[in-house]
C-alpha cells in the first residue's frame, strides 16, 4: 500500500491547483502565490468609472466590489469574493475602453450569479469522487493484481487515475457553463447601461488569436472556458441585437484610457516597450506626450521630464494626475517644496478624492524637513490612511513624521499599523505594547493598540 500516499497527494494537489486557478480563491491565498498588486490613483479611478454603470445595472451598490490592479502582463482578470483583480496586461493590451468594460461586465456576471460559491461546492464534490475512486482503484489492485512485494499494480492505479480525470473534467465542464452564463449576463449589463458589446467580441477574437499562436491542437474538454470561436458564435447575435451596439465611449473616456495605457507601458512595460507603443498611432497625442514625460522621468533625466509634463499641464490644466506626476518628478529631483505645490493641486482637482494622493502630499511635506510642514504632513497622512487604509506607505510616513516631531507613542502606533497590515503580527504586537504605555487607558489610541495586541 505504499503508493496510497503518493496517489492521494497527486490528486489532492491537482484539486488544490484547480481550486486556485479556476475558483480564484481568497485574496490572501493569491498573495501567497506571488501575485503582486500595484497602487495608482489614476488607474484605480478609471477602472471604478468603467465599473460604475455596470454595477448600477446589476443592482450592486457602490463600493460593494473592490478593484485591485495586478502587476501581470497576461490578458486576464478574475474575481475572489467581492474583489475583482485586473491584470496590467489586460489594461495595456486593450486598445479601447470597451474591451476592459466587457471584461469587467463578465466578471460582475460571476459575482451576480454566485458562481464562486457553487464552483467551490462542485470542486469539493469532485474531490470526494477522486478520493472514492482512488480507494476503489487501490482495492481492485489489492484484490486481484498485487505484486509479490505488496505494492499495487498499474491496473488499480489506472482506475484511480481515471476517476480523478473524470472528476476534473466534470469541474471543467461545469465551469465552462458558468463562463457562458457570465457572458450572457455581461451582454445584459452592457445593454442596461446603454453600452456596446463590441469590446467583448474583440476580446474573444484576441483570445482566439492567442490560442492559434500556440500552434497546437487544443482539447476543448480540458479547458476551463469555452473556445473563443464558440463564445463569438454564441454571443455575436445577442450583442448585435442591442440598440447600443454602435454606441461609442466618450472622447474624454477614450483619452483617459490612452493615458492609462501610456503610464502602464512606462512603469511596467519598460523603456523599450513603452517607446515602441508611444510611436504607434493607437494612442492620442496627449497620451503620447504623457508617456514620453514618464519615460524621460524614469529612464532619463527628471530635469528633462519637467518641460514635457508642463506642456501636458498647459493643454490639460485640470488633469489631477498630470499634476500628481509633476509632483513625483519634482520629488525625485530633490525639489520637495515644489513637489508639495503640485500635489496640493492634484488633491484639489482629484474628483475621486483618493487617499493615495494625500499620502503623496504628506510624503512631500515630510521631505521638506520643515517643522511646520511636519505638522501638516501628519494631517494629510492621517486623512490619506483614513480614506485608504490599504495604502500601507501612509503608515510608514506617518511613523516617520511623528518620530521627527518627538511623539514616540504615536510613531510606535503607526509602526504597529504598518506591521499588522503587512502580515508581521509579532512585530505589530511589540510596537503596539510599547505604544500603549504612552496613552491613557481607555482612550481611542489605547484601545486601538489593544486591538492590535489581542488580534489573532
Amino acid at each position: 500500500m505504499k503508493h496510497l500516499p503518493i496517489v492521494l497527494h497527486q490528486i489532492f494537489r491537482l484539486f488544490i491547483v484547480v481550486s486556485i486557478v479556476l475558483a480564484s480563491t481568497l485574496q490572501t491565498h493569491a498573495k501567497r502565490r506571488g501575485i503582486s498588486l500595484i497602487r495608482d490613483a489614476e488607474i484605480e479611478s478609471l477602472v471604478r468609472d468603467y465599473a460604475r454603470p455596470l454595477m448600477r445595472a446589476a443592482g450592486l451598490r457602490s463600493g460593494s466590489v473592490r478593484f485591485y490592479i495586478v502587476n501581470d502582463n497576461s490578458f486576464n482578470a478574475f474575481v475572489s469574493g467581492r474583489g475583482m483583480f485586473i491584470n496590467t496586461g489586460l489594461l495595456l493590451q486593450s486598445e479601447t475602453p470597451g474591451e476592459v468594460i466587457g471584461v469587467i461586465a463578465h466578471e460582475l456576471g460571476h459575482i451576480v450569479g454566485g458562481h464562486q460559491i457553487r464552483l467551490r461546492q462542485r470542486i469539493e464534490t469532485a474531490a470526494r469522487i477522486a478520493r472514492l475512486t482512488t480507494f476503489l482503484g487501490l482495492g481492485i489492485g489489492a484484490a486481484g493484481a498485487a505484486s509479490k512485494n505488496g505494492s499495487v499494480t498499474s491496473a488499480g492505479l489506472s482506475v484511480a487515475a481515471g476517476g480523478g480525470a473524470f472528476a476534473l473534467r466534470d469541474v471543467l465542464r461545469y465551469q465552462r457553463s458558468e463562463e457562458s452564463s457570465a457572458d450572457r449576463t455581461a451582454a445584459t449589463l452592457l445593454r442596461k447601461s446603454k453600452q456596446s458589446g463590441k469590446g467583448m467580441l474583440r476580446t474573444f477574437k484576441r483570445l482566439g488569436e492567442n490560442l492559434a499562436f500556440l500552434g497546437r491542437k487544443i482539447n476543448p474538454y480540458t479547458l476551463s472556458h469555452p473556445l473563443p470561436k464558440e463564445r463569438i458564435a454564441n454571443m455575436k447575435t445577442v450583442i448585435k441585437k442591442s440598440r447600443y451596439y454602435n454606441a461609442k465611449a466618450s472622447r474624454s473616456l477614450r483619452e483617459r484610457h490612452d493615458m492609462m495605457r501610456a503610464k502602464i507601458a512606462a512603469y511596467v512595460g519598460g523603456h523599450r516597450y513603452a517607446s515602441a507603443l508611444l510611436q504607434s498611432k493607437t494612442l492620442s497625442p496627449n497620451a503620447r506626450l504623457y508617456g514620453d514625460a514618464i519615460v524621460t522621468h524614469l529612464y532619463g533625466s527628471p530635469k528633462r521630464a519637467i518641460p514635457k509634463i508642463n506642456k501636458l499641464i498647459k493643454k490639460q490644466p485640470k488633469n489631477a494626475y498630470a499634476h500628481e506626476m509633476k509632483g513625483e518628478i519634482m520629488l525625485r529631483s530633490g525639489k520637495a517644496s515644489k513637489a508639495v505645490k503640485s500635489f496640493r493641486k492634484a488633491v484639489k482637482l482629484d474628483k475621486s478624492k483618493a487617499g493615495f494622493i494625500r499620502i503623496e502630499l504628506g510624503h512631500a511635506l515630510l521631505q521638506t524637513g520643515k517643522k511646520k510642514a511636519l505638522k501638516e504632513a501628519v494631517t494629510q497622512l492621517t486623512k490619506g490612511v483614513r480614506r485608504d487604509p490599504s495604502a500601507t506607505a501612509g503608515f510608514q510616513y506617518l511613523a516617520m513624521a511623528y518620530a521627527q516631531l518627538g511623539n514616540t507613542p504615536r510613531a510606535l502606533l503607526a509602526s504597529a499599523e504598518l506591521a499588522v497590515r503587512t502580515g508581521k503580527k509579532r512585530e505589530a504586537r511589540n510596537f503596539a505594547k510599547r505604544a500603549q504605555k504612552g496613552f491613557k487607558r481607555g482612550t481611542p489610541r489605547w484601545l486601538r493598540a489593544e486591538d492590535i495586541i489581542t488580534h489573532k
